[in-house]
């Protein structure tokens, strides 16, 4: 297994839709993980990744598919992603999985031992899903070990049958969360029932074998108190050990480098690192920085450093729309130097860096062809390769005041943090406005008092500019920037 870094850096891949572009060719039979060209790993990893998720690898439900087909309201959302819509363009949801085994039109087992290599001659590690709340009606865990899933009865299925499906000789409550009607097309497992966390833990034990980490879907639906507010007498009584403190224990101990991910929304993710996960969706983030001012990030970022640390920051992935449909040019340019910037490992959508703006339902094998945006991608790429470059994300990170005059108020405008460690000293400044803005800021490097200092901004690499110690540690480095405009310096003794 490869240890992520501290704060890794991931990509994210809808590994069907990417592996039918990269490797469809007429005449030929579909390819599988192992016939990915090399080109196409090295797209994958630019520098400054550390990890690929291959989303939705796992065998998927031939009853969930079959219902997804049937769904007028699936059907709407498939045809205004692609248009045209043919029955084998669907493969079913990646969520709705009947077996963890790699799915056969993926290559199988072998397939993705081929990926994990090439990823890993790469430096990048392997990321894989798991969907903890539920599974397939057609899943062999729910005909082999009913005793894992909660349980109706016969009345509730006559009477509610959005809510409540036979599977075998048993009647099994269909899967959901608290605030949305049950979905229809997977069955809910018993965070309570002791087997059921037994075999939780041993198919991750499995699944860490496979990969370097896994990232667990709506994590917190089987935390003690939500699943106990969700489910109440239908789960039995609460264990006295929280789910995931339970399972995560028992799979660290076998893999004690795997890196754990938990798609976290409701203000959760400080008791789901508490339980054990390294990192948790930092969905507050995402929020703040689309549809929010400056003021509202930077009261977000004035969180414990150790907490961000364990956060992941995203701009888009599969659930969100993407950011180029959403966020004016410049603005995605900002946001995506905070999230590049600020502490905690990262996260980014393949198609992100050359601006796709068609958010295409998980179900689908195929997207629409759009236009590149070559100058985007190659912003993306330079931020990433700087950021992993300058080593800035190896030392202590520190959130920093910004001051103005009485007279200009769009200091308040401005976000800035610094760094500081082995790598040196670096300082991050942005423009979270369609405005010009001005700002001082203070730097914290006392020891740089009595020296000239050199600024060297590494996303552009030949400007630098030269100032004295005394005015950077007194009134603050002076910052003038355009409309959603950003610097990232190193900053130097001469």
């Amino acid at each position: 297994m490869t240890a992520l870094p501290a704060q890794p850096v991931v990509h994210e891949v809808n590994t069907r839709v990417w592996l039918r572009e990269v490797t469809e060719q007429p005449g030929r039979p579909p390819a599988g993980l192992g016939d990915v060209p090399g080109e196409a790993w090295d797209a994958l990893v630019p520098p400054g990744v550390d990890a690929v998720w291959l989303m939705g690898v796992w065998e998927r439900s031939a009853e969930g598919r079959a219902l997804a087909l049937r769904d007028p309201e699936l059907r709407r959302s498939f045809a205004e992603a692609l248009g045209e819509v043919r029955d084998e363009d669907v493969a079913g949801s990646p969520y709705c999985i009947r077996r963890y085994e790699v799915d056969a039109a993926l290559g199988g087992a072998e397939g993705l031992a081929a990926a994990r290599a090439a990823l890993a001659t790469r430096g990048a590690g392997l990321i894989l899903d798991y969907v903890p709340n539920h599974v397939a009606p057609d899943s062999p865990w729910a005909h082999e070990h009913p005793e894992d899933f909660v349980h109706g009865t016969a009345e509730s299925e006559q009477s509610d049958p959005a809510a409540y499906l036979r599977v075998g000789g048993h009647v099994l409550a269909r899967g959901r969360d608290p605030f949305f009607p049950p979905w229809p097309d997977v069955v809910q497992l018993n965070a309570f029932a002791p087997s059921m966390r037994r075999a939780t833990t041993d198919l991750l034990i499995r699944i860490g074998g496979m990969c370097d980490g896994v990232r667990c879907d709506m994590a917190m639906l089987l935390m003690n108190d939500i699943f106990a507010k969700t489910w109440g007498q239908s789960a039995g009584p609460p264990p006295r050990e929280d789910f995931w403190a339970a399972v995560l224990d028992g799979v660290l101990r076998h893999h004690p480098d795997m890196t754990f991910m938990a798609e976290a929304y409701w203000d959760l993710e400080w008791p789901l690192q508490q339980q054990g996960f390294g990192f948790c969706y930092d969905k507050r983030l995402y929020d703040r920085l689309l549809h929010e001012n400056a003021a509202s990030v930077r009261a977000h970022l004035t969180a414990d450093e150790s907490y961000q640390r364990r956060l992941v920051r995203f701009l888009e992935n599969h659930d969100e729309p993407r950011a180029a449909a959403v966020l004016p040019a410049g603005k995605e340019r900002a946001a995506a130097v905070v999230i590049a910037t600020v502490p905690g490992a990262t996260l980014w959508h393949e198609g992100q860096f050359a601006g796709r703006r068609v958010r295409v339902p998980v179900f689908l094998t195929r997207r629409p062809d759009e236009r590149p945006d070559p100058a985007l991608h190659a912003f993306h790429e330079r931020l990433l390769a700087a950021v992993h470059g300058s080593g800035m994300r190896t030392g202590r990170w520190r959130l920093l005041e910004c001051t103005g005059w009485p007279d200009n108020a769009s200091y308040h405008d401005i976000l800035s943090w610094c760094w500081t460690g082995p790598a040196g000293r670096h300082l991050v400044a942005v423009n979270l406005s369609p405005r010009p803005a001005q700002a001082r800021i203070p730097l914290p490097w006392t020891e740089l008092a009595a020296r000239h200092c050199r600024l060297t901004d590494v996303l552009a690499g030949d400007f630098h500019w030269d100032r004295s110690g005394e005015e950077l540690t007194g009134p603050g480095l002076y910052v003038g920037l355009e409309a959603w405009g950003a610097h990232v310096l190193a900053v130097e003794p001469g």
